[in-house]
This record gives C-alpha cells, structure tokens and sequence, in this order.
C-alpha cells in the first residue's frame, strides 16, 4: 500500500442533501471532501422552477461550515408540464447545472415524475438547445418488470429512442447498475455520461441478505449481481471520462430504514472519499481513481476543475455504528466496520 494519496479535490455528480434540520446535520460531511456536488431536487414539494431552486440554494449555503467553500450545483425536477421558458431561465440563472428525469414511482419521492415523455418536448427541445444536461434516473417504473431487469428494459424502451430524437442533448445516466448500461454509455455516438456509487462498486445483491435482511444496503437501482458489479469497476477504472463519481449518498432516519416498507438509499458521504478508494485499491487502480473522482464529472459539465487537493492515508478506522443528526438516527453505509483508506484532515490543502 503506498504511504498516501493526493488527489485534486473531487465533485460528487450526484447528491441528496434533503432540507431543513437533516440538510444542515449532513452537509458537513459532503463539503469536509468535495468541492461541489449536483444536488438532487426531489425535495416535498419538488424543486421546479428556478426560483425555488435559487431558494434551496441559499439554504445549502448558509448551511455550509464556517470558511468552508462547497458550491452546490443545483437541478430542477422534470414534470409533465414543464415549459422551455423555465429552461431558459434555468440557463440564464448561472448556477442550474441539470435538469433530473424521474419516471413517476421510480425512486424516492418521484411521485411528482414524468409519466410520458412526449409531455416534455418543450422542455427537452431548450435543454438540447442551451446546452443543459438531462439527468436520467435509469429505471423502469413499471411493476411488472423484474426489479433487476428494470435498467436494461429502461435503456432500450426509452433512452434508446430518446438519443434518437434528441442527438445533441447531454445526458447523464445516474448511477448505473448493469453490464448493459457500461455497455450502451461507453459506446453510444451520442453526449452521455454515468454516474457510479460506491456501493455498487463494492457490494452485489448478497449484500442485502448476509444473515438476514440488511435494510441500509438497500437502494435503487437496487443493488445487482456480481457480474454487473465487475463490469462497474472496469468501467470505473478504465479511464473512460464517460464514467465519474456520483454517490447518491440518501440520508434517510433508521425508523424509515428498518421499516415494513422501507425507504430506499444509502448514507455514504461520511466517508465517499474512503469507500471509493477501497473499491479502486482492491483492483489495484489507485491512480486512475482522480481522474474518476475529480476530472470527469467537472469536464463533461463544462466546469473548471478544482485546484485544491485532498489527500488519504492508509489508516485503519472504524465507522460509527450510527449518526445522530438533528432529530433522526442515521446508519451509514458499513457501519461499525473497518476503513482501510482515512482522508487526512490535519493538513491545509495546498493550490496548484
């Protein structure tokens, strides 16, 4: 193992930070590593229009710890009747960076999705034009498709024939699962790019049952089998700038976790940085993990890469068996095990 690593310091493209009292207990822990994060809007009620998004904003910011310079990038939430003069003042606002594709009932809070996606030609008329990226929750909603054939089904039925109608429109397709899906985004002739989790890169499906039901292994894209999950690290660590660093880190409370219809999502920004470099050091990839982690997402959203560094050292440390934030416990991802990868925070980081 080598004695540290120094990395410019990453992005997550892809982040749920909720509000309130939860948002300001977990931003600490995304802006303790990243220098921005794509926020997710599925807020109740959705983020929509860009005024609410300005609003949410403001909330991210004054939540951010004291001399600390995280920037969140905001998102609105496609629906049904969004109009292109919503895209054109989410172009105009400087700080949208994306507009996010829940189908209805696909995921947390998707409630308020699109439920036909002719509805929205306006809407992805602008974004193609102003350059604005579709972020695509890749899943079919429909119950009658097999949980695990969900993103296949969705890659052929509808993102398929969406690159066909809109070839120029950027597209990010979030937190990929599949073999399938490293295949269709490593090869289209279209603007794509994927997001990928930590916790598919590390864990497969046996994950959830290993002595029992483990709710907080629980996601979706639900977690897939180990074929899938090799597929994802290839990808990961190919050097392919296709492919970058998206957590989709889901802080939700323990009694909605560990619950007869529990919510979907793993809390995993406490240590991102850590578990990313675990998956990358068990296939001996350490040094494609920067560019993963820090180059390509800030490149295919045509932003400046940061100039700042983080660095990790190989130092054995044990997760908190769970969170206390705000008025809700929260168990994160692996908790009370063991880390191998710590990041360094004892030292100031240091511009190139």
């Amino acid at each position: 193992m080598i004695p540290k690593l120094t990395l410019t310091r990453p992005d997550d493209c892809h982040l749920h930070l909720r509000d309130g009292a939860l948002l300001q207990g977990v931003l600490p822990d995304t802006a303790r590593q990243f220098g921005r994060a794509i926020v997710m809007p599925n807020l109740k009620p959705p983020v929509t229009t860009t005024e609410q998004a300005d609003a949410y904003r403001a909330r991210i910011l004054a939540a951010r710890p004291a001399g600390n310079t995280f920037e969140p990038l905001m998102t609105l939430y496609l629906t049904d009747n969004m109009e292109a003069s919503e895209i054109r003042r989410a172009k105009a606002s400087g700080f949208i960076h994306g507009v996010k594709l829940y189908p209805v009932g696909a995921t947390t809070n998707s409630e308020a999705g699109v439920t036909n996606i002719l509805k929205c030609q306006g809407a992805l008329d602008a974004m193609q034009d102003f350059g604005i990226p579709l972020l695509v929750h890749g899943e079919m909603a429909d119950v009658s498709i097999d949980i695990f054939d969900r993103e296949k089904v969705f890659i052929d039925r509808f993102l398929v024939p969406l690159n066909h109608d809109f070839p120029a429109l950027k597209v990010v397709l979030e937190h990929i699962t599949t073999q399938e899906a490293v295949d269709y985004v490593a090869q289209a002739s279209v603007p794509i790019g994927a997001t990928i989790t930590a916790h598919h890169l590390l864990y497969n499906r046996n994950a959830l049952f290993t002595g029992g039901i483990r709710p907080h292994y629980y996601c979706l894209p639900v977690l897939k089998g180990e074929k899938h999950r090799k597929a994802l690290l290839t990808a990961a660590t190919s050097g392919n700038p296709r492919f970058f660093l998206g957590t989709d880190s889901a802080p939700h409370p323990r009694t909605l976790k560990e619950n007869a219809c529990g919510c979907a999502g793993c809390y995993t920004a406490l240590h991102a940085i850590e578990l990313y470099a675990k998956a990358f050091d068990e296939v001996g990839a350490l040094d494609k993990l920067e560019g993963f982690a820090s180059f390509f997402g800030a490149d295919f959203y045509g932003l400046p890469r940061n100039t700042d560094t983080i660095t990790l050292v190989p130092e054995v440390w044990q997760l908190p068996v769970e969170l206390f934030i705000a008025d809700s416990t929260i168990v994160p991802l692996c908790a009370g095990e063991t880390m191998g990868w710590k990041l360094w925070t004892s030292i100031p980081t240091i511009e190139i």
